[in-house]
């Protein structure tokens, strides 16, 4: 797999917050990224909502099929079920423990209705973008940080100005 230069990011997230969204165009990785965690450096049970089983649960009965779950979890595409939003404040509100939920979800999540209202303050939001050349050449880049964190170099005034 390839490393993915948000990771960092992404477990400093689970560290500290009940719930993260990793959310990005379709195709960027997310699942595969959201698996990798899951199986490494944050063990978590995973479960998709491409999965009709899961999917009618969580359309059903999505407060029960949070109930039903114990630990870390990774829920996947979770654009499928808005509802669902509702019953993790809820789950969250009893038990603030920190990287319980991972999600993640191709459309722009924040602005399924009562998305932004219901997880305020419960949930970090993180983008995954597609593969940079550095991600593929297996370097991490630098120039964005660097203009952000770096002094810029003054720009010297030419002489006889």
């Amino acid at each position: 797999m390839i490393r993915r230069n948000i990771t960092p990011a992404l477990l400093a997230a689970l560290a500290d917050t009940p719930v993260v969204l990793l959310s990005g165009a379709r195709q960027t990785g997310k699942s595969t990224l959201a698996q990798e965690i899951a199986a490494r450096s944050h063990p978590a049970r995973y479960l998709t909502l491409d999965d009709t089983g899961v999917l009618a649960a969580a359309r059903t009965d999505p407060a029960e099929l949070l109930a039903g779950l114990e630990g870390a979890v990774v829920l996947d595409e979770v654009q499928r079920a808005p509802d669902l939003f509702l019953a993790l404040k809820a789950t969250v509100d009893r038990d603030r423990r920190p990287g319980r939920f991972l999600l993640t979800g191709s459309a722009n999540v924040l602005l399924l209705p009562r998305l932004a209202d219901s997880l305020a303050g419960r949930m970090e939001i993180l983008t995954l973008w597609p593969l940079s050349q550095g991600e593929i050449d297996g370097v991490r880049e630098g120039f964005i940080d660097a203009l952000f964190t770096e002094p810029l170099p003054s720009l010297a005034r030419a002489s006889g100005e």
